[in-house]
């Protein structure tokens, strides 16, 4: 029984007592979100060692951590030391999007590794397995999909991305649209090809209710793939995009009818202007489905940068009521992304969600914001520490730039915290802890 069905059931399963504890919540609170599908709990029985993660409204924030080997680097261990620092940085979930190398034993080692919920593209391996045996992306059948996704769900896999919406008409749309980037998501290259070289439909939309007995099966949440995502600011909000996204609203529901839990994805690059109408327009015509959205990036011209850039669109669109970012590195666009990459990514994701989490009313959200300005007003330099996002850099460049003086070496002796301090409370020194 998934998630979904024991919600609506009015069972409170052990996992979902456990994501109430973390969130704050009374169990029958989530208990309702998660029958309403307002709430996914992606978390499949066969995952060893699995820590549940709830994603959606009234919820934290939660941030997901994309990683995985291409060709030119297919090396596990690098991709490990990802998940190290992943974990380290408090990802919340992992995306396997290996590429490179024996893709089933990348998988299964990342899931040993990995407590948090991890996710996957399916067809990735079912192209690269088509051209290995057949020579080509196009020579991949619908049962090669499908094996695929069934096999990933066996092994433990707890969501899948499946552009289950980019159909022949919104290809159509996307044709007579025009646009500057066409389209940049590899999962909706592939499945575009596939469509219009067989002039068929597409197989997951087509087989949408064998993907769903699949799902139900393990429990596995779809995360329903915007294949036709903009990749350029100039692109966002089109007739393609929302061709797509009005396919998805179906989906959202033929899901729930099948009891199978589902979130949707986003865009994207989009302008700073259009992130909150993006956001409420999928709320609405997804009835309130979780939203997970890359980034979005809200200029094109951040490469090199590009965690920024995400992180700003990040905090609009999560303040807005989007339920999880997928964490963009200061390699996209570029390569490869390096463990370190992905350490920056992450935190500047994980900021832009607790920003919005201040915005959202999120239990708990504002009180790490006092406690540290409680810290910092008292130069509590090891409080402060215990309560920043990121405490190995701030120990970093507390030890690089030490001041003589109790305060930091910006200010030092004229540091304006202790000298208010002295003349506001003339009985006693701030309660400072030197360096």
């Amino acid at each position: 029984m998934t998630q979904l069905e024991s919600a609506r059931k009015g069972t409170l399963t052990a996992a979902l007592k456990r994501t109430a504890r973390k969130e704050g919540l009374r169990p029958d609170d989530l208990l309702k979100l998660v029958a309403d599908g307002q709430v996914v709990i992606p978390f499949n029985p066969r995952h060893p060692g699995l820590e549940p993660v709830g994603i959606g409204r009234k919820l934290r924030t939660k941030v997901n951590v994309n990683l995985g080997t291409s060709k030119d680097f297919p090396r596990l261990e690098a991709e490990l030391e990802k998940v190290r620092i992943a974990l380290k940085y408090g990802a919340d979930t992992l995306m396997d999007l290996s590429t490179g190398g024996d893709l089933t034993k990348i998988r299964k080692t990342i899931l040993g590794k990995a407590p948090i919920p991890l996710g996957t593209v399916p067809v990735y391996q079912a192209a690269i397995e088509a051209i290995e045996k057949r020579g080509s992306i196009l020579a991949m059948t619908v049962d090669d999909l499908f094996a695929v996704i069934e096999a990933q769900a066996r092994e433990g896999v707890d969501f899948m991305t499946l552009h289950c919406g980019l159909t022949a008409r919104a290809i159509e749309r996307l044709k007579g649209q025009g646009r500057v980037a066409d389209i940049v998501s590899r999962g909706g290259a592939f499945h575009t090809a596939w469509i219009l070289h067989h002039q068929k439909e597409n197989p997951l939309y087509e087989n949408y209710d064998r993907l769903l007995e699949i799902a139900r099966a393990y429990d596995i949440t779809l995360s329903l793939g915007d294949g036709l995502r903009p990749g350029s600011i100039l692109d966002a909000t089109d007739r393609p995009q929302l061709e797509e996204l009005l396919t998805l609203g179906e989906l959202v529901q033929r899901a729930w009818g099948q009891g199978v839990q589902v979130i949707v994805e986003g865009p994207g690059h989009i302008p700073l202007d259009q992130v909150e109408m993006n956001v409420q327009l999928q709320k609405h015509l997804c009835h309130g489905a979780p939203f997970y959205v890359l980034g979005p990036l809200v200029t094109d011209i951040g490469a090199g940068y590009d965690h920024i850039v995400a992180a700003i669109g990040g905090a609009v669109a999560a303040a807005a009521g989007a339920d999880f970012l997928c964490y963009v590195t200061p390699a996209e666009h570029l390569g490869l992304p390096t463990a370190d990459d992905v350490r920056e990514g992450l935190i500047a994701s994980r900021i832009a969600g607790h920003a919005a989490d201040i915005v959202k009313g999120v239990p708990g959200a504002l009180d790490q914001d006092l406690k540290l300005s409680k810290a910092r007003k008292r130069l509590d330099w090891d409080k402060q520490k215990l309560l920043v996002i990121d405490p190995h850099k701030f120990e970093d460049i507390r030890k690089k730039r030490r001041s003589k003086s109790d305060a930091c070496s910006m200010c030092g002796e004229f540091c304006a915290m202790r000298l208010v301090s002295e003349f506001l409370n003339p009985q006693g020194e701030p309660d400072a802890h030197r360096c």
